[in-house]
Protein backbone atom coordinates (compact mmCIF):
# COMPACT_ATOMS: atom_id res chain seq x y z
CA UNK A 1 0.00 0.00 0.00
CA UNK A 2 2.85 2.53 0.99
CA UNK A 3 4.60 1.18 -2.39
CA UNK A 4 1.53 2.39 -4.30
CA UNK A 5 1.65 5.95 -3.00
CA UNK A 6 4.88 6.29 -3.22
CA UNK A 7 4.92 5.29 -6.86
CA UNK A 8 2.27 7.34 -7.94
CA UNK A 9 3.58 10.49 -6.40
CA UNK A 10 6.26 10.87 -8.62
CA UNK A 11 4.45 10.58 -11.77
CA UNK A 12 2.29 13.38 -10.30
CA UNK A 13 -0.56 11.95 -11.28
CA UNK A 14 -4.07 13.80 -11.15
CA UNK A 15 -6.07 14.00 -8.32
CA UNK A 16 -8.63 11.98 -8.84
CA UNK A 17 -6.51 9.02 -9.61
CA UNK A 18 -4.94 9.69 -6.08
CA UNK A 19 -8.56 10.06 -4.49
CA UNK A 20 -9.02 6.52 -6.01
CA UNK A 21 -5.32 5.16 -4.39
CA UNK A 22 -6.49 6.51 -1.32
CA UNK A 23 -9.76 4.89 -1.21
CA UNK A 24 -8.13 1.37 -2.03
CA UNK A 25 -5.88 2.24 0.55
CA UNK A 26 -8.41 3.14 3.05
CA UNK A 27 -10.39 0.46 2.07
CA UNK A 28 -7.31 -2.66 2.45
CA UNK A 29 -7.13 -0.73 5.78
CA UNK A 30 -10.59 -1.66 6.61
CA UNK A 31 -10.37 -5.38 5.41
CA UNK A 32 -7.54 -5.69 7.24
CA UNK A 33 -9.05 -4.52 10.43
CA UNK A 34 -12.28 -6.57 10.14
CA UNK A 35 -9.63 -9.83 9.74
CA UNK A 36 -8.03 -8.90 12.56
CA UNK A 37 -11.32 -8.31 14.35
CA UNK A 38 -12.31 -11.60 13.48
CA UNK A 39 -9.35 -13.37 14.32
CA UNK A 40 -9.38 -12.15 17.72
CA UNK A 41 -12.59 -12.68 18.21
CA UNK A 42 -11.97 -16.65 16.72
CA UNK A 43 -9.06 -16.66 19.04
CA UNK A 44 -10.35 -14.46 21.96
CA UNK A 45 -12.35 -17.15 23.51
CA UNK A 46 -9.28 -19.75 23.46
CA UNK A 47 -7.17 -17.05 24.95
CA UNK A 48 -9.61 -16.38 27.72
CA UNK A 49 -10.20 -20.03 28.75
CA UNK A 50 -6.38 -19.83 28.96
CA UNK A 51 -6.30 -16.86 30.96
CA UNK A 52 -9.10 -18.26 33.28
CA UNK A 53 -6.89 -21.67 33.86
CA UNK A 54 -3.67 -19.41 34.58
CA UNK A 55 -5.80 -17.46 37.34
CA UNK A 56 -6.96 -20.07 38.87
CA UNK A 57 -3.52 -22.08 39.01
CA UNK A 58 -1.85 -18.60 40.31
CA UNK A 59 -4.68 -18.68 42.61
CA UNK A 60 -4.30 -22.14 44.12
CA UNK A 61 -1.09 -21.67 44.68
CA UNK A 62 -1.88 -18.11 46.04
CA UNK A 63 -3.90 -19.93 48.78
CA UNK A 64 -1.45 -22.62 49.79
CA UNK A 65 1.16 -20.21 50.30
CA UNK A 66 -1.39 -17.86 51.87
CA UNK A 67 -2.45 -21.41 54.52
CA UNK A 68 0.85 -22.44 54.97
CA UNK A 69 1.87 -18.88 56.51
CA UNK A 70 -1.23 -18.96 58.82
CA UNK A 71 -0.32 -21.96 60.09
CA UNK A 72 3.49 -21.26 60.68
CA UNK A 73 1.89 -18.00 62.51
CA UNK A 74 -0.39 -20.00 64.31
CA UNK A 75 2.10 -22.07 65.34
CA UNK A 76 4.25 -19.19 66.22
CA UNK A 77 1.81 -17.52 68.39
CA UNK A 78 1.08 -21.22 70.67
CA UNK A 79 4.65 -21.71 71.20
CA UNK A 80 4.88 -17.41 72.23
CA UNK A 81 1.84 -18.76 74.53
CA UNK A 82 2.88 -21.59 76.04
CA UNK A 83 6.41 -19.81 77.15
CA UNK A 84 4.38 -16.70 78.32
CA UNK A 85 2.05 -19.17 80.66
CA UNK A 86 4.96 -20.71 81.67
CA UNK A 87 6.95 -17.79 82.76
CA UNK A 88 3.86 -16.22 84.30
CA UNK A 89 3.76 -19.63 85.90
CA UNK A 90 6.74 -19.44 87.73
CA UNK A 91 6.41 -15.80 89.10
CA UNK A 92 2.71 -16.79 90.57
CA UNK A 93 4.69 -19.33 92.70
CA UNK A 94 7.14 -17.19 93.44
CA UNK A 95 4.74 -14.61 94.50
CA UNK A 96 2.32 -17.57 96.12
CA UNK A 97 5.72 -18.69 98.46
CA UNK A 98 6.80 -14.85 99.23
CA UNK A 99 3.47 -14.45 100.28
CA UNK A 100 3.05 -17.73 102.25
CA UNK A 101 6.05 -16.84 104.06
CA UNK A 102 5.36 -13.46 105.41
CA UNK A 103 1.45 -14.74 106.64
CA UNK A 104 3.17 -17.69 108.50
CA UNK A 105 5.76 -15.58 109.56
CA UNK A 106 2.89 -13.12 111.16
CA UNK A 107 0.64 -15.78 112.38
CA UNK A 108 3.47 -17.02 114.06
CA UNK A 109 4.42 -12.96 115.78
CA UNK A 110 0.71 -13.56 116.82
CA UNK A 111 1.55 -17.23 118.81
CA UNK A 112 -0.53 -18.50 116.13
CA UNK A 113 0.94 -22.50 115.81
CA UNK A 114 2.26 -23.61 112.67
CA UNK A 115 1.40 -26.89 110.67
CA UNK A 116 4.57 -28.22 111.91
CA UNK A 117 3.75 -27.71 115.30
CA UNK A 118 0.32 -28.93 115.15
CA UNK A 119 1.84 -31.76 113.89
CA UNK A 120 4.21 -32.29 116.80
CA UNK A 121 1.88 -31.85 119.31
CA UNK A 122 -0.27 -34.87 117.19
CA UNK A 123 2.52 -37.22 117.39
CA UNK A 124 2.88 -36.23 121.39
CA UNK A 125 -0.24 -36.70 122.07
CA UNK A 126 -0.27 -40.14 120.04
CA UNK A 127 2.88 -41.11 122.08
CA UNK A 128 1.08 -40.18 125.76
CA UNK A 129 -2.27 -42.06 124.17
CA UNK A 130 0.21 -45.47 124.02
CA UNK A 131 1.70 -44.22 126.93
CA UNK A 132 -1.56 -44.57 128.78
CA UNK A 133 -2.85 -47.52 127.10
CA UNK A 134 0.12 -49.00 128.64
CA UNK A 135 -0.60 -48.14 132.09
CA UNK A 136 -4.01 -49.00 131.99
CA UNK A 137 -2.90 -52.16 130.67
CA UNK A 138 -0.30 -52.68 133.34
CA UNK A 139 -3.32 -51.59 136.22
CA UNK A 140 -5.93 -53.79 135.14
CA UNK A 141 -3.57 -56.12 135.25
CA UNK A 142 -2.24 -55.73 138.28
CA UNK A 143 -5.85 -55.42 139.63
CA UNK A 144 -6.82 -58.69 138.33
CA UNK A 145 -3.61 -60.17 140.49
CA UNK A 146 -5.15 -58.61 143.32
CA UNK A 147 -8.53 -59.67 142.70
CA UNK A 148 -7.38 -63.29 141.70
CA UNK A 149 -4.93 -63.40 145.23
CA UNK A 150 -8.52 -61.81 147.41
CA UNK A 151 -10.76 -64.74 146.18
CA UNK A 152 -8.40 -67.09 147.31
CA UNK A 153 -7.49 -65.82 150.76
CA UNK A 154 -11.58 -64.59 150.97
CA UNK A 155 -13.46 -67.79 151.38
CA UNK A 156 -11.59 -68.95 154.65
CA UNK A 157 -12.62 -65.37 156.22
CA UNK A 158 -15.81 -65.41 155.04
CA UNK A 159 -16.35 -69.22 156.91
CA UNK A 160 -15.96 -68.03 159.75
CA UNK A 161 -18.16 -64.49 159.77
CA UNK A 162 -21.64 -64.99 160.99
CA UNK A 163 -24.05 -63.70 159.16
CA UNK A 164 -25.29 -60.51 160.88
CA UNK A 165 -28.91 -60.60 162.67
CA UNK A 166 -31.38 -58.66 160.41
CA UNK A 167 -32.47 -55.22 161.62
CA UNK A 168 -35.74 -54.36 162.20
CA UNK A 169 -37.42 -52.01 160.30
CA UNK A 170 -37.45 -48.38 161.52
CA UNK A 171 -40.85 -47.19 162.09
CA UNK A 172 -41.10 -43.31 160.53
CA UNK A 173 -43.94 -41.28 162.69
Amino acid sequence: MVKKLQKSAPEKKSSPQLSGTVKESAQQIWLAGLGAFAKAQEEGGKVFETLVKEGLSIQRKTQAVAEEKITEATSRMANMATDISSKASGQWDKLEGIFEDRVSKALNKLGVPSAKDIDVLIARIDELNRSVAKLSAKSATANADKAAVTDQAAPTKTAARKPAAKRAPRKTS
